[in-house]
């Protein structure tokens, strides 16, 4: 028999290294490598006696028609909108998110929703005890929900009693980092564990049938801890996002084998634990004041919902020459990019101010369509002159100075004119265009070619008519 062989895995990238080092050659980052110890094997791999000996695999051609997954509503409908319609029988969800933010809360009330609605569920903690457990369900009104309820972290044990559960729908274990088994000569929360317990979780959740809910810690930068290859071995990451001191949560598909991702579902946190946002559009306006310069409304899209959302920025005098540029909810280096484009092309005069933007509500926006929204905000801030307060924004900029369209227009015009705006400015079709746009007929669309023409909108502070487009043209 071989000596085990011990190498070091990158725990931001997975990378694996023969020799520990302080920085990693895959990632860049420093002091991740951990020691893992590589279970005993033959020496020379797989014999040729064992390949001749193997069973043959059946191939089968693209033809045919598979019926889609039966799936569980878990009556939460912000959370069954982003796993695609509710859960899939043995299938992995990985959910991910900052601590105290709510990842437990929210698997505890689905938990118990698919208790009420008669499931067996399954409830296994590494990091609170029983009592703590029942404390949070009893805040949250869930004391009379059928569940059954563990505190355990020794793998063998926990395989073991879920086989005494064959009509068990739903298993959530929080957290996967707790988990250890004796078989791996390692702590609690290094790569080899994690990788061992998870592949012998989601061994049994396939053979078994039963959907397993892995509640994951995230470092510092906000990515899944543990080896990367965790997020490969499951069927659907989620991303729970948020700033703990505001009410709104997000949860983000990142991925899914059964359904959209991108899908956001939109929850708000109260005394009562997570409460459902079925229009976080108008949530996300509510404390909206449409007569203050550098505020603008973009309408925007996650995965295929349509959300409205506030843009706000600031400009400050700052004659030291070192300007400031700070960032929350968008990407720095695309405001640095509008910024330059709207100082060269349109000649405003932007590089001696800090520059302040704000997306509202906590929401995070990462599609290059709200690069219209920004620059009327930044345009309204430096002229100070408020943007149209029943207008809404949606484009994306180019180097030149150029709008381009974006996809789902149709969607985010509908949204706007669900939510009382009467106005939206997009970036101009190109003439002899095949595709036909569909304008609700109480919106009137401002077409705008080029980021000149939304100096003149903004900065004049009137209120542009645009030409109405009627339905289907």
């Amino acid at each position: 028999m071989a000596k085990p062989v011990k190498t070091y895995a990158c725990s931001a990238c997975g990378a694996v290294f023969p020799k520990w080092a302080g920085r990693c050659e895959a990632c860049g980052e420093w002091n991740t490598l951990e020691e893992q110890v590589l279970p005993k094997a033959l020496p020379g791999g797989i014999k040729e006696g064992a390949r001749r000996g193997g069973s043959k695999i059946e191939f089968v051609g693209l033809e045919g028609v598979s019926p889609p997954p039966p799936r569980v509503p878990t009556t939460i409908a912000e959370f069954d909108r982003v796993l695609g319609g509710g859960l899939v029988p043995a299938s992995v969800v990985l959910v991910g998110g900052d601590p105290g933010i709510g990842k437990s809360t929210l698997l505890l009330q689905a938990g118990a929703a698919l208790g009420r609605a008669g499931k067996r569920v399954v409830y296994i903690s590494g990091e609170e005890s029983i009592d703590q457990i029942r404390m949070r369900g009893a805040r949250l009104g869930l004391t009379h929900s059928p569940m059954d309820l563990a505190a355990a972290t020794q793998l063998g044990d926990i395989l073991a009693s879920l086989a005494q559960f064959p009509d068990a729908a739903l298993v959530v274990i929080d957290s996967i980092q707790t988990m250890w088994t004796e078989g791996v000569d390692s702590a609690p929360g290094s790569v080899t564990q994690v990788r061992a317990a998870a592949f012998e979780l989601i061994r049994a959740a396939k053979t078994q049938g039963f959907a397993l809910m892995l509640v994951g810690h995230v470092t510092k930068e906000g990515n899944l801890a543990g080896p990367r290859v965790l997020e490969h071995m499951v069927d659907v990451v989620l991303h729970f996002e948020g700033d703990r001191g505001h009410q709104f949560r997000i949860l983000r598909g990142v991925k899914n084998r059964f359904g959209a991702t991108d899908e956001i579902g939109v929850f708000e946190m109260t005394g009562r634990g997570l409460a459902e946002v079925l229009n976080p559009s108008a949530l996300f306006l509510a404390e909206r004041r449409g007569n203050v310069s550098g505020s603008a409304v973009f309408a925007g899209l996650e995965g295929s919902r349509p959300v409205l959302v506030e843009l706000q920025v600031l400009l400050a005098p700052n004659p030291g020459g070192s300007p400031r540029r700070s960032v929350i909810g968008w990407d720095s280096g695309r405001l640095s990019m509008l910024l330059a484009v709207l100082e060269t092309r349109c000649g405003l005069k932007l590089a001696m101010n800090d520059v302040y933007l704000n997306v509202a509500g906590g929401l995070r926006v990462t599609e290059p369509a709200a690069d219209l929204a920004v620059a009327a905000a930044l345009i309204s801030a430096a002229s100070d002159v408020p943007t149209d307060p029943e207008m809404v924004f949606f484009g994306e900029i180019g180097l030149s100075g150029e709008l381009r369209q974006v996809a789902q227009a149709e969607l985010r015009l509908k949204e706007a004119a669900k939510l009382g705006f009467a106005r939206a400015a997009s970036p101009k079709r190109v003439a002899g265009g095949t595709a036909r746009l569909s304008v609700p007929k109480t919106l009137s669309l401002v077409e705008i070619g080029h980021l000149t023409d939304l100096v003149g909108v903004v900065a004049s502070g009137a209120k542009p008519g645009g030409k109405k487009k009627e339905e289907g043209e």
